[in-house]
């Protein structure tokens, strides 16, 4: 049995970090496929493009049963440790989606995914988790500000903050609003801004172009394929075109890899043949 590779020094998170930092270049971004398990963390963090492992906060729910909004902060922890595992084995920076910070807990929460799981960053949001209400924006901006400082006081200065603006999710502004949220979080000390999009408003270019312009590249931006609502594919290339540090996926590849399951255990209660991969050593298929 492997033994697992232990939390790092707090000097060498610190130089990870910065390094993780230094990933985010405006017009070449870092780009994270977000993993929900061990298993989808190893494949990803295998691949030859992965610089960096990081989390969902829906996906991992959803492994559990439940939703994203009654996922508590120890269930995140405990979903998490097998993930940060494999980010430690393969020497990967980890940034983690910690939600809202859980209230009054951020403190806690900052401190201990960097020293119980060795993250050198987070996603946080300004939505509350649970209600799905919108923070007061001061409230927002100081939790910002203080996830930085407390990444500091551990002794990790360069802590990446990626800071979820949501007014325009949640239907309490139109996109200028989020984008006027967003400038405060990058004063307050947050690394990119990641404006989530509704999921029933097309992403159309010219929109995304205005959010990576008014943060000056400092923007996380999800892709998105064609579809009823979507009536032009974004792709990680059209992200790096417009600009913009960083890209990530959420829960998608945890939605295509369930998709996938369902298509492949239908075909095989149904008769039709479950054909494995070319090449596939028959003799490890279990019976």
């Amino acid at each position: 049995m492997t033994t697992p590779t232990p939390v790092p020094s707090i000097t060498a998170l610190a130089a990870q970090a910065k390094d993780f930092k230094t990933l985010h270049v405006p017009g070449n971004p870092l780009v994270l496929a977000n993993a929900y398990d061990a298993t989808s963390a190893r494949i990803i963090g295998s691949l030859p493009g992965c610089c960096a492992l990081a989390s969902a906060s829906w996906a991992l729910a959803k492994t559990i049963g439940t939703d994203d909004e009654k996922l508590t902060l120890e269930q995140n922890f405990s979903l998490l440790e097998p993930i940060a595992a494999v980010a430690r084995e393969l020497n990967l920076p980890l940034t983690v989606d910690v939600q809202d910070g859980y209230g009054d807990r951020l403190d806690e929460v900052i401190r201990r995914v960097i020293t119980e799981l060795g993250a050198v960053g987070v996603n946080l949001e300004d939505s509350h988790h649970e209600s799905g209400a919108m923070m007061g924006e001061e409230e927002a901006v100081e939790r910002v500000r203080r996830a930085v400082a407390v990444a500091a006081e551990v002794g990790v200065p360069d802590f990446v903050v990626n800071a979820r603006s949501d007014t325009f999710l949640v239907g309490a502004g139109e996109l200028d609003e989020s984008i006027r949220r967003g400038k405060k979080y990058l004063k307050a000390g947050a690394t990119t801004i990641y404006v989530f999009w509704p999921p029933s408003r097309d992403m159309v270019e010219a929109d995304v172009k205005r959010v990576v312009d008014a943060f000056d590249g400092r923007a996380n931006i999800q892709p998105r394929k064609a579809s009823q609502v979507q009536t032009k594919a974004l792709t990680t290339t059209d992200v790096a075109r417009m600009g913009a540090a960083r890209v990530s996926v959420g829960p998608q590849l945890y939605r295509t890899a369930t998709a996938a399951l369902q298509t492949a255990a239908t075909e095989l209660f149904f008769g039709r043949c479950l054909v494995g991969r070319e090449g596939e050593d028959r003799r490890d298929v279990s019976h």
